[in-house]
Formats: C-alpha cells, structure tokens, sequence
C-alpha cells in the first residue's frame, strides 16, 4: 500500500496533492520485496565467494577475502559459504512454497553444535600445525584454538572424546531423538534379541565337549601373496617391520632405508639465544622482540617483530617511527658473531607473516632420512608415483613435490654442499615407489663417480654415460624419443602421456608409455667441451618433453652465467642451490641473495615453479649402503627382468661418422635416395662442391656400400640404397657397425 503524500504547507484546504515523481513509486514498489532482493543478494555473493574458494575465477579482489575465511575456519569456509547461500535462498523464496523442509531452531542449534565440533576434530585428526592452522589446512584458526586449548589442558583422548560426544549430540538435535528416544530404542533391540535367541536355541546334545585347553590346535596354513611378473611367479620379500598400504608388491620395503632420530633442542638454548638476539638488536638502536620460534633439523627460525623508535621531528612533536626491516638485514655479521654462529641468514620478511626471520644454525645437526620423508603425511599426498623427497623446512616438516609439477630441476652448488648426495636421494625415491615398467632413467656422469653405483638398475636404459661424447648423442637421442612420442599421443588423440595410458590400457597388444627422467650429475663439463649442442638439446626438451613425460635433473657446482645461460635458466623454473661460494651464484640459479650464507652438508633454498621466494630445506640423507640395497632388492626381485639396452648407440657411431669424414655425407646420401644412378659431376653439381671433394665423397658412399663399384670408361654408378629408408647412415650404421670400425682407421679414411 502506498504512501500518502504530505501536502506542503503554501497548500490550501481542498486543492489537489503534488503526484509522486518516478523514485518515490519506485521505491514504494519495491519496498515489500526488500527482504526477496536481499535474499537473492546474499545467494549470488555466497556463490560468487565458493567459486573463489574452488579457484575458479581469476578475481584478485577476492582472493584476500577467501584467504581470510580460509585461515579462520579452513575447510569451514565452504560450509559458511554454502550456509550464507541457504541463508539467502531462505529470504528470497519466502513468499512462495518451500522446496525443502524448514529447520526448527533445535535443529538450527544441532548444525552449529557439529560445526564447533568438527573443526577441531578436523584440526586433531590432520596433525595439523599452527602454521598449517594459518594456511587454512585442517579446521583453521578456529579449530586450531579449539583443539589447542583443551589439548593441553585435559590431554589428547578427552579432548577426542568432548568434542565427539559434542558432534554426536549435534546429530541427534538435528534428527530429533532424545534421549528418551534412544534408551526406548535400545530396550526393543534387547527384547528382540531375546526372543530371536530363544528361537533358534540349539537342542540338548549328548556329544562330549572338550575342556578349551585340552581342544588340538590346527595349523591353518597363511596366506603368502605372490607376485607375478611376465607370467612368472616370483617370491615376496619376507616382513621388514612395519608395512605400507597400498605398496605395490614388487617394491622395496621401507625397511632398507635408515630411520632418523628426532629433534631435540635444549629449551636453554633457545632462549638464551632468544635473549642474544633481542639484546643485540637493542644495542644497535632497534628494540625488537622474538615473537616465536620454529625449530628444524639444522636451524631454528626465530621470529622478530620490529619494534618502535620515538622521534623527534622538526616542528618538536615526539612521534613513534617503526623500526625499519633493512635496519635489522644491515646486522646480519654482527648478529651471527653475538650468537657465536659460523653464519646466519635474515629472511625478510617471512611470507605470509608479519615478522622478520633469523635463522640460526643449531648446535647438533640432525640428518634427515629418506624413510622419515616417505613415511611422512606430506609426501602420502601427492597424488602420482613420481613424488620426491626433497626434505624437512625450518620447522622441522616434511616437504616433498611431484615431478610432473617441476617439470623439470636444475640444481647447483659448491662441491661438499650435499648436491650429489641430493641427487642420489631424487633418484632412490623415485625408484623406490616405481617399477621398471612405469619409470625409466637415462643418467650422465661425466664425473664418473656418483652415478655409477646404479647400474645394474632394471629402471636404468643402458649404463650410466661418463663420456662427454656419448652424452651429447644421449641427449640428440632423447630430442627423437620425444618427437616419436608426439607422434605416438597424436596418433590416439591425446594431450598427455596420461591420458594416452588411460586410453591404451583399453586395447589389447599396445604397451603403456613410461616416464622417462634425465639425469645429469655436472653440466660444467659438458658446457665447455660441448655448449652449443648441449644446450640447444637441454632447451628443446625443456620447453616441449613434459608432455611426454620426460622429465630433466640436472646439476652444476658452478652456477656461473657460461654454463646456466637464460635460455638454460628460463626453461627450468625450478631450481634448488646448495651452499655457493659469492652472492652472484646465488642470483644466477635462484635470482636472489641467500645460497651464499647456508651451512652446507644438504642445507639448501627450494624455488618451486610456482613459488615466489625459495625454501630452506634440510634435504635427506641417503647412504651409499641404502643405494646398494635397493639396488640389489630390484636385482633380486626382477632377475630376469629384460633390462632396456642403450638405443642412442647407432645414433653416436652416425655421429661420428659425420664428425669424422665429411659434413656434406648426410646431403650426399640424400642424393643417393633420390636418384637411381649418381656421379662424381652430379655431387659436383648438387652440393656446389670441387671435383676433389666431391670425388672424397663418392668413395666414402662406395666404402659404406651405399653405390656401386666404379666401371672402367664410365663415371656413372648404380645406386643400393632402399628409397624407402628415412635415415640410410642409421641403417647402415646399425647393419654394417663393425665394417664401419675396420675401415675407419685406415690411413687414408676421410
């Protein structure tokens, strides 16, 4: 019902009332649907905000906000999300008939009783941290503060058992069951389980029973699972202890694999240290103070929250200045001498909290295992079998990653840093959770120390590669392998080496793709006898293998801009260094300063792919005994396993028959593909050559078999060649290699 309108006060007795203008009706017509217009707004915020939550919009204005829900409540947000949607359907549909039943306020009460609930039930059940409580992991903050609280108070099993006997309760206000209710429902079951046992009570029987302890036992024979590889049964490796679900029979037990020993830090020694640094600080004019701690298995990470300095401006006013974060970067040497420390890194700020790190070495340094890594909730997560270990953060947790999301790892650092170590870490990981049947590795040692205690691997195609021509036409080989590949994935429709195995597991006779990784143990050396190769090669395959799941690691100890040169440095985003000698080779791997202040012994900064500052990470020990024994388990396991021999052989000897005669050949023998007759003139005159050269060339295709004799009176030759062939010097190579090696010394060859 509309509004009467005022008459103005210049109006007289019985004159006309001014018409209302066009907002006074609007405003009028929509005021009895004010409460539907709401409703409708809060159901499109609450769909727009769990779009945000599920990354589905590319909005940056809402990403603080989902942040936000996601910190205080975690997983909750989702819930107060689709609470807020209900909310809002409510107000708009309330004029018409509800499609669903409304909530009584009982009921109302039992969602809010199980929602307190679950978020610290969630919060104990995920093992969750303060840190991860600020990531929005578990239930949040709230849930968090929840758990905490009566955790520490009361201990772990009431703290479980409040809050499950409060979600159950909760359950039962929404169903409307009092507890009347469930005692008379318990009392029916009990007399019907009465009568049913009266019912089917057994007769009297005169057998004789036999007393319990005098009953023979029986040997009931166990159950041994068998492995069946290639229709061949193998035996199962006896129990080492404790197992693993889901672990594939055929892999290596956890058990060959060391376990570490914990953390353990004097409480006095953190807070003397505490003390040092905020008396330091103090000294040099920046009041400060450690706000937290978080304690790894090499440094402690000591919070510190800039404090205040009073100054006095120009006009006399005394106005409080907070204590600049470059202020307290600048002591950085005076700090690491305070704390008697070899050397201490300043991150600043730390991300995603208002503090500046100081990380100090500990004085015991723990050794992170591999086994501590792969038993650990973090790396049971990730979803593939290409999870690596890379090790434990400052706060003393696991941290491991996918290779498929790298995809691919360059890693440098000084020598003694714990690079190699690292490496042989990556590749026991890896080899340890895959079969030869879905994994191979392709390694390069031009050091030909590190890599070579993994052959005899069934994962490893051919031997470790220690020569740095051979790697060379590894790497040419593995451009091919990935252009085959492509072909293989468009062949079938596919985008990825993913989808072309779910889609091949379907047909009979075709074979799944494995991964293949490419190891490399020191690029230095490869880069000064063969750079432009090399890195042509690395780049390729670094912008388009990842498709085709072939995947690069590959290491340096000297990260200077000739060996890691942007275009290198561009196709890997990302990067691991250990301990570097200067500032400089800090920049050139990781693009900032840090790696020049570790510690060394697998200290090292992690920069992920989609990271925007690197890691401290401890990274994991594994010992040359581990390596071996696993190796041998596989050997052992797999004994006649047919182990991948090298396929890039042919493509080395063409090489070097190109490299060794002349590099016109590859065009000569294109020629010989084209026509059926071929001459000396006719290599003249294709190929632009002089008649010697031309005449050096023509012997080299008679010595190789490619033409025929020369005839007296005649210049002309037949040709041999199959003009089907793509590639005639890979197949002479791969027919005629040993011919090739005899005639190649000759005197006179080339």
């Amino acid at each position: 019902m509309a509004k009467q309108i005022r008459k103005k006060s210049s109006e007289k007795p019985g004159e006309n009332p001014l018409a209302p203008t066009w907002d006074e009706k609007l405003v009028d017509a929509l005021e009895p649907y004010l409460p539907e217009i709401g409703g409708v707004g809060l159901a499109l915020t609450a769909v727009v905000l769990l779009l945000a939550l599920l990354g589905l919009t590319d909005s940056a204005w809402l990403d603080p906000l989902t942040s936000y829900l996601t910190s205080i409540a975690g997983w909750g947000a989702y819930a107060l999300v689709l609470l807020l949607f209900w909310g809002g359907l409510h107000l708009a549909l309330r004029r018409t008939t509800r499609p669903w039943a409304v909530l009584t306020s009982t009921q109302i009460v039992g969602l809010e009783v199980i929602f307190v609930a679950a978020l610290p039930l969630s919060h104990l059940l995920s093992g969750a941290t303060l840190p991860d409580a600020y990531a929005g992991r578990g239930g949040g903050l709230i849930g968090w503060a929840l758990a905490t609280l009566p955790h520490d108070f009361i201990g772990t099993l009431p703290t479980y058992t409040l809050y499950l006997s409060l979600f159950v309760w909760g359950v039962a206000l929404i169903v409307q069951v009092s507890w009347q209710d469930v005692v008379g429902w318990l009392r029916n079951t009990a007399v019907f389980l009465r009568q049913w046992a009266t019912k089917i009570r057994p007769a009297p029987s005169t057998r004789l029973i036999v007393p319990r302890r005098q009953r023979p036992t029986i040997d009931r024979p166990r159950k041994v699972l068998i492995a069946q590889k290639r229709g061949k049964k193998q035996p199962t490796q006896p129990s080492h202890g404790r197992a693993v679900i889901g672990r594939h029979p055929l892999l290596p037990p956890l058990d060959l694999l060391l376990e570490g020993r914990p953390v353990v830090i004097d409480a006095a020694e953190i807070a003397d240290k505490k003390r040092t640094i905020e008396q330091t600080l103090y000294d040099f004019g920046l009041p400060a103070k450690v706000v937290s701690e978080q304690t790894g298995p090499a440094i402690t990470q000591f919070g510190v929250k800039p404090g205040h300095i009073e100054r006095t401006g120009s006009d006399g006013v005394t106005r409080q200045q907070r204590v600049r974060i470059s202020q307290i970067t600048g002591l950085q040497k005076d700090l690491a001498l305070a704390l008697k420390a070899p050397r201490v890194r300043i991150e600043a700020p730390v991300p995603g909290k208002g503090i500046v790190g100081i990380e100090v070495p500990n004085s015991d340094i723990s050794a992170v295992t591999l086994r501590n890594i792969l038993e650990a909730p973090e790396f049971m997560q990730i979803r593939g079998t290409l999870g690596i270990a890379l090790g434990q953060n400052v706060a003393g947790t696991a941290v491991a990653t996918d290779v498929a999301r790298l995809p691919h790892m360059l890693v440098a650092g000084q020598t003694g840093s714990g690079k190699s170590v690292f490496m042989n870490a990556l590749i026991t990981c890896l080899v340890m959770n895959n079969t030869p049947d879905d994994l191979h590795f392709i390694m390069i040692d031009p050091k030909k120390v590190e890599l070579i205690r993994f052959n005899g691997l069934p994962h490893l195609i051919g031997q470790v590669e220690t020569e740095g021509e051979r790697a060379v036409g590894v790497l040419r080989w593995l451009t091919k392998e990935m252009d085959q590949r492509y072909e293989k994935l468009a062949a079938v429709g596919a985008r990825n080496i993913a989808s072309y195995n779910e889609k091949v597991s379907q047909s009979a006779g075709v074979k799944k793709m494995p991964y293949v990784i490419a190891v490399i143990d020191e690029l230095a050396d490869l880069m000064v006898q063969f750079g432009g190769d090399v890195e042509a090669a690395l780049c390729r395959l670094a912008q388009m293998a990842r498709a085709t799941g072939i995947h690069l690691i590959v290491a340096t100890q000297r990260p200077s801009t000739d060996v890691i040169t942007g275009l290198i440095k561009a196709n890997f985003p990302s990067r691991v260094s250990f301990a570097v000698a200067s500032g400089i080779d800090s920049r050139v791997i990781l693009d900032t300063n840090g790696a020049e202040n570790l510690l060394g012994r697998g200290d090292m900064l992690y920069l992920g792919s989609d990271a925007s500052a690197p890691m401290r990470i401890q990274g994991c020990f594994v010992s040359d005994d581990e390596i071996d024994h696993i190796v041998t388990h596989w050997q052992k396991i797999l004994p006649d396993f047919e182990r991948v021999k090298a396929p890039w052989e042919n493509l080395i000897e063409k090489q070097a028959i190109l490299d060794e005669t002349d590099e016109l050949l590859e065009r000569a023998i294109a020629l010989t593909q084209k026509y059926d007759m071929v001459s000396t003139s006719l290599l003249q005159r294709r190929l632009r050559v002089g008649y010697p050269r031309a005449a050096r060339l023509m012997e080299t295709l008679y010595e190789m078999g490619l033409v025929e004799d020369p005839k007296s009176g005649g210049q002309t030759r037949e040709v041999y060649t199959d003009k089907e062939s793509d590639d005639p010097l890979a197949d002479w190579v791969r027919e005629q290699g040993d011919t090739y090696r005899e005639y190649k010394d000759k005197p006179d060859f080339g």
